[in-house]
């Protein structure tokens, strides 16, 4: 039988201590992207001049949340006149050339790469990549993995550097310090942009979006971070154990305990009078991107119109995506 006390701490200790675990991996992905992070542009190249404060402007950012996919959101979106920023998680980038959300018709296009792992090579490789890639700007934090980063380039995607926060609370000898400093020696005397995560890059987009693009109004679609409540026990446990490197482990779930339900909660969302699920993973992801909409700037709209999952609470509005494409289309 699972031990939830054992679990939870095995979820959350992984999920926290995951910029340690792959420490080395990361460091050397930052030394050999170093030669191109000097020769590339910063992503603070891409901040506008004007006022977020007094110019309206929007985005969205699109993640891979099954509710994209249950309410045809890329149709409605391809669809629409939007005329505002896209901001692509990597993962679903493909999809979205795919649907005909595409840079020749929505000019102003946004991938999105946080995480160092080689396997993110495949949301890059595909002919349509290949096919719009020089009219996509990429945002790529200075850990991303170099495979990554040179197959997007090949594609034609013009690649921009920031900084993905993990330690710089540690002051003068932490790996975003030391790292910044070595930007800095040639080439980039101001630096690059530097952001908080969440852990994934749905929450990284959102940053993007507002503090680097600086628009004011953030849509967010594919955000769902829960489960739906028919979802198999199966997968939502597939994705807590390959998440938390336990893999491999067998254990008898009793999902009807006590236990269980303080692991995986339901958590009832009452702008969509729905339910979902929470697994350890998404407990982590939901809970920081609530509170950095909560702490962000006042100017600063947060809307969800994911129409589904757990990401509701202070400073965020909840609307339906085709709600959101009539009254935003700046």
């Amino acid at each position: 039988m699972i031990n939830s006390k054992t679990f939870q701490e095995s979820a959350e200790q992984s999920i926290k201590n995951q910029q340690y675990e792959h420490y080395e991996y990361w460091v050397k992905n930052f030394a050999l992207n170093l030669e191109n992070i000097w020769f590339e542009p910063s992503a603070g190249e891409l901040t506008p001049v004007h006022d977020a404060k007094k110019i309206d402007s929007s985005s969205i950012v699109i993640g891979r949340g099954p509710s994209i996919k249950k309410h045809e959101h890329l149709k409605l979106l391809a669809e629409s006149d939007y005329q505002g920023t896209i901001v692509c998680c990597d993962g679903k980038l493909i999809d979205i050339l795919k649907a005909g959300i595409t840079p020749d018709r929505f000019p102003k296009f946004f991938v999105v790469t946080i995480d160092p792992y080689h396997t993110i090579k495949k949301f890059y490789d595909d002919p349509i990549v290949n096919e719009y890639g020089s009219s996509i700007k990429g945002i790529f934090t200075t850990i991303s993995n170099p495979e990554v980063v040179s197959k997007a380039r090949d594609s034609g995607i013009k690649i921009h550097w920031f900084h993905s926060l993990f330690d710089y609370d540690e002051g003068k000898k932490s790996f975003n310090q030391i790292s910044a400093l070595m930007v800095r020696a040639k080439n980039h005397p101001k630096g690059l942009p530097a952001i908080q995560t969440g852990g994934n890059v749905g929450t990284s987009s959102w940053f993007v979006s507002w503090k680097i693009l600086k628009c004011n109004t953030v849509a967010l679609i594919g955000i769902n971070h829960g489960w739906e409540e028919d979802d198999s026990m199966d997968l939502i446990l597939s994705h807590t154990l390959s998440n938390n490197e336990i893999t491999g482990k067998s254990f008898d779930v009793d999902t009807n305990s006590d236990e269980f339900k303080k692991l995986f909660p339901k958590v009832y969302n009452p702008n969509l009078d729905s339910y979902c699920i929470l697994d350890p993973i998404f407990q982590y992801y939901r809970n920081a991107l609530i509170e950095f909409i909560e702490r962000s700037p006042t100017w600063l709209t947060t809307i969800n119109a994911t129409e589904g999952g757990s990401i509701f609470g202070k400073r965020i509005k909840t609307t339906k995506l085709k709600d959101f494409l009539i009254n935003f289309k700046y």
